[in-house]
């Protein structure tokens, strides 16, 4: 009898425990990563290949949707090789995303300038948001026939 009451009474506490948890605020206005370039705002597709000059030409890639949201980049090609990367979309709905976009997103589009592929590691908390960055950026070097 006396295990019964005690379970009782440790599930009745445990319960009210649970329901009287508040968790913290996650829809906090909190600054996009610096490296999430502005989106266009008109409901118009963006054009995958648009000429700046006469040497250097970009192309999107292909929105690539992760566990946390989208990833997008877009590539300038002069020359025949990579000349910068801008990330279009990036997880941005939390603190949590942005904290981790606002150390992966740098390093990724370094890495990218480094290796001029798609070839590029992971970066080490924010596999998700790499992974997509990874199949953006292979998206739009085919498009760019590199």
């Amino acid at each position: 009898m006396k295990r019964a009451l005690l379970a009782v009474v440790t599930t009745a506490i445990g319960l009210v425990l649970l329901l009287s948890f508040k968790p913290h605020d996650v829809t906090g206005a909190a600054q996009p990563p610096a490296a999430l370039a502005q989106t266009q705002t008109s409901a118009t597709p963006a054009p995958t290949s648009t000429q700046q000059s006469a040497a250097t030409k970009t192309f999107d890639g292909d929105a690539a949707d992760t566990r946390w949201g989208p990833v997008q980049v877009q590539i300038s090609v002069t020359g025949g090789k990579i000349s910068s990367v801008q990330v279009l979309q990036a997880p941005n709905e939390n603190r949590r995303d942005i904290e981790i976009n606002n150390e992966a997103l740098p390093i990724l589009q370094q890495e990218t300038m480094s290796a001029q592929s798609a070839q590029i590691d992971s970066v080490s908390g924010a596999t998700y948001t790499s992974d997509g960055y990874v199949q953006s950026l292979q998206s739009a070097i085919d498009r760019a026939g590199l």
